[in-house]
């Protein structure tokens, strides 16, 4: 046990944060502070520093806060520096224990330092420039270089990967899961921190709940536990009830007034079952269902460049009926671009693209979400859609978080995350078949980011969105289309499955992980059978297509070199190879480029053979 608390209470000011509650980090644990704002999770974090102490309790029996030795805390806050004239070569040279420049030690230090400075995105030069030079992204990274080369006992990180790009953020996980120290970390970034935690402590209502398990799993305990109490608290009502009716039944009738006192007596004593808390996000339970299926084939496109003065891309593709595609890649690869050309609203600047008969299409982007009117969220809302009833329009709207008071809400009065909620609620109500958004997840809360996940994962029409929400991604998506600074690839798994294949350095590497969008039709063709063959042939899983993709790649070329073989040695002219050493020596040498050649394809069949079937061998 490297440190616990035992019946602690933490306040701010004359505010209670936590009464009488438990925390314990074990060993090298990595543990996600979670709550909403204002819970107190940076106060909290402030005590495990030392900056704060545990309120005064003359009852308490336990010693509050002890430590199984004496252990080094570091403290990354979302301030942190005070000193900006400093170089950062000096900033973090102050964090060696090794002063001798020529000693071993101060040697594998300063290689650690080049390997963590470098991993967070930053050059070599940059070490003799001073911090007020940097951004406020750049002096977080450079703040927590300063934390992890000081390798303490106990990390302390509030909001680390703020201002952080994608790849850093990747390689902070990494560095996070293999590192000796152990963690307290509070993040909005929930893919970041199931990548990194093993153990969820959540802060609500005063109280500090345990949870094993990363982000996902703490969500799936806490929703279970939810149920169990609501049932339990449903029986426990109906018990009431029973014992009340009896009570009120028998109290006047003499024979039966000892019977009903000591109902009454049972009722008193009974240890009542608090009220489940209502669910921060919304579940949909039921699926989500177009007003029109739409066609097989949804949108498509041959050789299409997009773009708005100049070319950003050029791709070919098709989208099915059902897909429930992911974009992704950086910023000006030609991500909204694309969305805009699907959606109608940018022209291509060559090549073709059309939409299939009967989809009705719905498109989400930020200016989308700049609605405005003086009406209540209601009566704009009733206002769209003036067939329903005022009953469906509350039930509507508070799938959508709008229960109650927030629903007489004035729009213009909303925050920028409500009324993105508003909108989709409107887009959704309007039944299309193909949903088509540009960030739909900005400015929005976890509550909010989730109930729209429940929503997606609940829809059974066609989805196309980018989003650099890596858990939404992982959530929503089914597939991906990866956009780079010179090519469009199709990945067809989920966010998840790619980031996994990505890891392992060999895949990362070979092109075939990845398909590019002009030969996506060739998968989809895998999994389509033609109606003549229905009789004895189903349609094939995506993984199986994936398979049979990654083995063609292999067998094509394969096939290719056995063929030159087989001509090789339908060439041979017995005569001339005795009289002509040259020509016979000239022969053998393209005949040993065939061998290699084949030895090679043969090798990269064997490999991908292990890749999917780890358990045999040929």
């Amino acid at each position: 046990m490297l440190l616990q608390i035992q019946d602690g209470s933490l306040s701010a000011g004359s505010q209670t944060l936590l009464s009488h509650f438990h925390f314990e980090i074990r060993g090298r644990e990595k543990i996600a502070l979670i709550g909403s704002n204002g819970a107190g999770k940076t106060t909290f974090l402030r005590l495990l520093a030392g900056e704060l102490s545990l309120d005064r309790d003359d009852k308490r029996t336990s010693k509050g806060l002890v430590t199984s030795r004496r252990i080094t805390v570091g403290f990354l806050n979302q301030q942190p520096f005070t000193d900006l004239s400093i170089t950062v070569e000096d900033l973090l040279l102050s964090a060696c224990p090794c002063k001798d420049p020529f000693d071993r030690a101060r040697f594998d230090w300063e290689q650690e330092y080049d390997r963590i400075f470098t991993g967070f995105g930053l050059k070599k030069e940059d070490k003799k420039k001073r911090l007020e030079q940097f951004s406020g992204g750049e002096q977080t990274k450079i703040a927590l270089i300063h934390l992890l080369l000081q390798k303490p006992d106990l990390l302390l990180l509030d909001e680390p990967t703020n201002h952080l790009d994608l790849e850093t953020v990747e390689w902070l996980e990494t560095y996070l899961r293999t590192c000796d120290s152990a963690a307290v970390i509070v993040s909005h970034d929930r893919f970041f921190l199931d990548q990194v935690v093993d153990t969820v402590y959540e802060l609500s209502h005063h109280t500090l709940t345990r949870y094993a398990g990363n982000y996902t799993a703490h969500r799936a305990q806490k929703e279970k536990n939810r149920r169990l109490q609501e049932k339990a608290y449903t029986r426990q009502a109906e018990e009431i009830q029973r014992l009340e009716q009896l009570i009120e039944r028998f109290k006047h009738k003499p024979k039966k007034a000892a019977f009903a006192r000591s109902r009454k007596k049972i009722l008193e004593r009974m240890p009542r079952v608090e009220k489940p808390a209502a669910q921060d996000a919304h579940r949909f339970t039921d699926a989500i269902t177009p007003k029109i299926s739409g066609p097989k084939w949804v949108w498509q496109a041959e050789h299409l460049q997009i773009g708005y003065d100049q070319v950003l891309t050029e791709l070919s593709l098709r989208i099915r009926r059902g897909q429930k595609i992911g974009i992704i890649g950086p910023n000006g690869a030609g991500k909204t671009a694309f969305l805009k050309t699907v959606a109608g609203c940018l022209p291509p600047l060559k090549g073709a693209c059309s939409l299939g008969e009967r989809v009705e299409l719905a498109y989400y982007d930020q200016m989308t979400a700049g609605v405005t009117s003086e009406k209540t969220v209601a009566d704009h809302f009733h206002d769209c859609f003036p067939a329903l009833t005022e009953k469906e329009v509350r039930s509507r709207l508070g799938a959508f978080l709008f229960p109650g008071k927030d629903a007489s809400k004035r729009v213009k009065d909303l925050s920028g995350g409500e009324r993105s909620r508003l909108v989709l609620a409107e887009l959704f109500e309007s039944g299309p078949n193909f949903f088509l958004l540009d960030e739909p997840t900005n400015h929005m809360d976890l509550p909010a980011r989730e109930t729209l996940e429940s929503a997606f994962q609940a829809y059974t029409g066609t989805l196309l969105f980018v989003s650099h929400d890596r858990y939404f991604l992982r959530q929503a998506a089914q597939s991906l289309l990866i956009f780079e600074e010179d090519s469009v690839h199709y990945y067809p798994f989920g966010y998840e499955h790619y980031v996994a294949r990505c890891r392992d350095q060999k895949s990362f590497k070979d092109p075939a992980a990845r398909i590019r969008a002009e030969e996506q039709a060739l998968v989809l063709g895998l999994r389509s059978v033609p109606r003549a063959e229905h009789h004895r042939l189903q349609e094939i899983s995506t993984e199986q297509a994936y398979e049979e993709w990654r083995f063609q790649a292999v067998l094509e070329p394969l096939s290719k070199i056995r063929l030159e073989l087989e001509h090789w040695e339908e060439a041979k002219d017995p005569l001339r190879e005795w009289e002509d050493d040259l020509f016979c020596k000239e022969r053998m040498q393209e005949k040993e480029a065939l061998n290699q050649r084949y030895t090679a394809c043969c090798l990269a069949f064997y490999d991908l053979w292990l890749e999917f079937h780890p358990e045999s061998s040929l």
